[in-house]
């Protein structure tokens, strides 16, 4: 023990002696005894503190695999000490009531989203990839999608309303003393909520409703920026700056029509007048931001945005027994993985066949995470199973391999494990988050609309299996991604409790977000300006001609 430590453990010790004389107890102690008393009250000591500073945090999460990023964090914070509660829906079909982690409420609703309205769009799209609809069809459909994403909207809206009429929930919430909200943008609910109850905001973000979040608050020029569905890099052509700019006119479109019709109302119910939805929106103390500038194309950025992307990877745990077993069958070949997210659980009989085939003709193992009908031509190396314990299979040694369809979770995954991958890319941001790691030398696209002619499939996954350059980018980016001075987590846990400790972030935020869009762009200041200079050349013509009629009137006099 340390001299200063032994010095700590007297003075304690003294302390203990002299309140048992106080309260006349007589006490007699062997100098070890002494050492486990003190050793015990500097434990209670450094325990109590920490305990003390567990936050009241109140969550409006978003359902689906937005759920799973934001329980991680969730289950983070509350191994930190801090009280979790959260604000559910009666139809939440992703967050359960019941948890030992948190608190829930649950509000009655009549309306919800549910796997309906998922499940839907993906196999309307699958179709249009895969060419079995037409074009007309498809467009028809996406007009009707339009229609669902602006009653989700609603939906969101609802649930809201009933949260703010419910006086004995919300006279719940006050007395509770939040420290802050916590809740995931991709929705607009839970920024009106932190308004109401005026508490500090921290969002879980990647996407702002239907744009990616930077896009609401950091300069963003769209020249070589790639909106998300344009396909495009920061390095585009004359052609696709075009393109990019279309697809952003769309997403301010949907944005201003679309998103706002359905929250505006609410803002003007509960809020009252001077509540623009626009503004209060992007008025966050803090954006915990599920990328970073490994996987992203840099970028300009604002002083309260904290990146965190890929903060629910981790080092491997042990697999289970039956999947540890199966992989180590697999030799010196190693094994692949194949998984299409949350929502993909099953795909055409024909198209499943096909991959099936095509898997067993390699000498690798397969995992397999698929829960449709048996394939006919499944081989003996490949596994078909309900879940599987994605990180873990991706750090495993043997891992040669990960086949999937690039949502924002898996391609985080592979990169800190450094597999490369076979991407199947279907909608959403699944194509743009895959072409960042084409890019960069460690995955390689196939569209599902050609992967079943020529031996497409098989040729791609045999191309990233022999050629080690794949294996060597993917390595390389791993290594940049965990070069970092604190971890991901560590990251938005720190921030997190930052705004906790300092009742917000409020001189990390730009004064944008409370500036209308002209001013924000300096367009009345533009027009000013050229209202000023028009008026000074106006006046000089004037001026002018005013001279020149001067000089021509004493000019006919003299004549």
């Amino acid at each position: 023990m340390s001299p200063a430590a032994t010095q700590t453990c007297n003075r304690l010790l003294q302390l203990h002696l002299q309140w048992w004389k106080e309260n006349g107890l007589s006490v007699c102690l062997k100098p070890k005894m002494k050492l486990i008393i003190c050793c015990s009250t500097l434990l209670l000591l450094l325990i109590l503190p920490r305990a003390s500073q567990g936050g009241n945090i109140l969550v409006f999460p978003t359902e689906g695999s937005h759920w799973i990023n934001m329980d991680i964090l969730l289950k983070a914070l509350h191994s930190r000490g801090h009280n979790i509660t959260i604000v559910r829906s009666s139809k939440s079909w992703y967050i359960k009531a019941n948890s030992s982690y948190y608190h829930s409420y649950t509000v009655p609703v009549e309306r919800a989203t549910d796997e309906k309205f998922m499940q839907r769009i993906i196999s309307e799209g699958m179709q249009f990839v895969r060419g079995t609809i037409s074009l007309t069809s498809f467009l028809q459909s996406g007009l009707d999608i339009l229609g669902i994403i602006a009653d989700v909207n609603s939906i969101v809206s609802e649930l809201v309303s009933a949260i703010l009429d419910d006086k004995e929930l919300i006279r719940t919430l006050n007395e509770s003393k939040f420290d802050l909200v916590l809740t995931d943008p991709c929705w607009g609910g839970g920024v009106i909520l932190a308004k109401y109850l005026n508490l500090p905001l921290v969002y879980n973000a990647r996407w702002l409703i239907v744009e990616e979040a930077h896009f609401a608050i950091a300069p963003s020029p769209i020249s070589y920026i790639p909106i998300t569905g344009s396909g495009s890099t920061d390095k585009m052509t004359f052609s696709q700056r075009v393109k990019n700019m279309i697809f952003y006119l769309i997403s301010q479109l949907q944005n201003n029509v679309v998103a706002k019709h359905a929250y505006q109302q609410v803002c003007d119910k509960y809020l009252g007048p001077g509540h623009d939805f626009d503004q209060i929106k992007i008025d966050a103390d803090i954006w915990l931001m599920r990328v970073d500038f490994v996987f992203d194309f840099p970028r300009p950025t604002m002083p309260n945005v904290v990146y965190v992307g890929g903060f629910q990877c981790k080092p491997a745990n042990p697999l289970p027994e039956h999947l540890e077993e199966f992989v180590q069958s697999s030799g010196d070949h190693g094994f692949i993985i194949m998984s299409l997210g949350t929502f993909v659980n099953e795909i055409p009989d024909d198209l499943a066949n096909y991959i099936a085939a095509a898997f067993a003709e390699l000498p690798q193992k397969v995992i397999w995470k698929y829960k449709g009908s048996r394939p006919t031509t499944l081989g003996n190396n490949t596994l078909l199973v309900d879940w599987m314990p994605q990180n873990d299979l991706l750090g495993h040694p043997k891992i040669k391999l990960f086949v999937a369809h690039g949502g924002t979770n898996g391609v985080q995954e592979a990169m800190y494990h450094g597999v490369p991958v076979v991407g199947l890319p279907l909608f959403f941001d699944q194509y743009d988050n895959l072409l960042r790691l084409q890019i960069r030398g460690g995955a390689k696209i196939l569209s599902v609309a050609a992967m079943d002619k020529d031996d497409n499939f098989l040729k791609a996954i045999k191309e990233v299996l022999n050629e080690p350059s794949y294996s060597m980018n993917m390595q390389r980016l791993s290594r940049l991604h965990r070069d970092q001075p604190m971890t991901p987590m560590d990251n938005a846990l720190f921030w997190i409790e930052f705004v906790m400790r300092h009742k917000g972030a409020a001189h990390l935020k730009a004064q944008s977000y409370k500036m209308p869009w002209y001013s924000y762009h300096s367009v009345d200041v533009f027009l000013f300006l050229t209202g000023a200079v028009l008026l000074m050349l106006l006046t000089s013509v004037i001026f002018i001609r005013c001279l020149c009629r001067a000089v021509c009137k004493k000019k006919v006099k003299r004549d």
